[in-house]
């Protein structure tokens, strides 16, 4: 089944149904009114979403409306928290690059990083940017949220953890991130809030493209209009979601609607573009002394979608526009 959240005034939405081809929506109020009350009581709730969703997918629901992403928040506006992996090799390799590091350490562990959880954007929502020198990037990624999931679960038991998934676009501001990672502690500032696809999806909406805790499917990037990147979500992935949180509760529960995110897709190769633009500019650093690629600014677009092997859209488009400075 497929969920999304309606602004409603509230801080945490309305929850609907959506069908399987993004056309129809229905309000689940008889069933719950917010998609943490689903993941708090999952094995209650979502058996009668999924009836719901069937009725809905059938042309059977009669409140049915047209469903307008638009008018989505995130589909978790707010969740207890949210953490970033770094999964592809070839992303920490560019950013390692990027930062002057030498030498390639291998990727042995999934890298963490812990991100501001308490207000989340919808997928239409603009980003207000911080300041012209601050490197505003995307960070186009997969995202998991999770049920309960208990201290030291193993990749599989994490893995029968994953009750949705949602694309997400994760912003960060990199010259602000290397000031504060010059000073040793973790980023804070150079975090800002994450924007998430309209709809989250239950794995089995996925079919045949959900493998082993990865999405065998591409991701698709562009930057005001123009392909920046087509990237193969499972192709590198080097830890699938089952180890990412199975790394994270090795001494602590996640308790249900944590969200995990796999870092920006990143391929080994560079024919496929890019999911953030740091990568780019580290590439074309490598390649030609210097990088071209600018960061986002005032009046840039980005817009982050994944379709399935039919071309149809699985999540719906993260579609963001970069305003003023705030």
């Amino acid at each position: 089944m497929k969920l999304a959240t309606y602004k409603d005034g509230s801080r945490d939405g309305q929850l609907v149904v959506v069908s399987r081809d993004l056309s129809q929506a229905h309000y689940a109020s008889g069933i719950a009114n917010r998609l943490q009350q689903v993941l708090d009581d999952w094995n209650f709730l979502a058996p009668q979403l999924a009836d719901l969703s069937a009725e809905l997918n059938a042309g059977r629901a009669l409140h049915a409306f047209a469903f307008e992403p638009g008018r989505c928040m995130a589909p978790l506006p707010r969740a207890h928290q949210w953490v970033q992996a770094l999964a592809y090799p070839a992303h920490v390799r560019r950013l390692r690059q990027a930062l002057g590091a030498s030498g390639e350490a291998p990727l042995t562990q999934p890298l963490l990083l812990q991100g501001a959880s308490d207000d989340f954007l919808g997928p239409c929502d603009a980003l207000a940017l911080p300041g012209p020198q601050s490197g505003l990037d995307f960070g186009a990624q997969l995202a998991v949220a999770t049920g309960d999931v208990e201290r030291g679960a193993d990749p599989e038991q994490a893995r029968a953890g994953v009750r949705l998934l949602a694309l997400a676009n994760a912003f960060s501001l990199r010259l602000l991130m290397a000031a504060e990672q010059a000073l040793g502690l973790g980023c804070v500032q150079s975090l800002p809030a994450t924007a998430f696809s309209p709809v989250a999806v239950t794995p089995d909406e996925l079919g045949e493209a959900w493998q082993g805790g990865r999405v065998q499917l591409q991701l698709q990037c562009a930057v005001n209009g123009r392909r920046f990147g087509m990237g193969e979500a499972g192709q590198d992935m080097a830890f699938d979601f089952g180890q990412l949180l199975a790394h994270l509760a090795r001494t602590r529960r996640l308790r249900a609607g944590t969200l995990v995110g796999s870092g920006p897709v990143a391929n080994a190769g560079t024919e496929l573009g890019h999911a953030c633009i740091a990568d780019k500019r580290a590439v074309e650093a490598s390649e030609a002394g210097r990088a071209r690629t600018g960061y986002l600014r005032h009046g840039d677009s980005v817009r982050i979608e994944m379709k399935n092997r039919a071309g149809h859209s699985v999540f719906g488009a993260i579609d963001q526009d970069v305003a003023m400075p705030a």
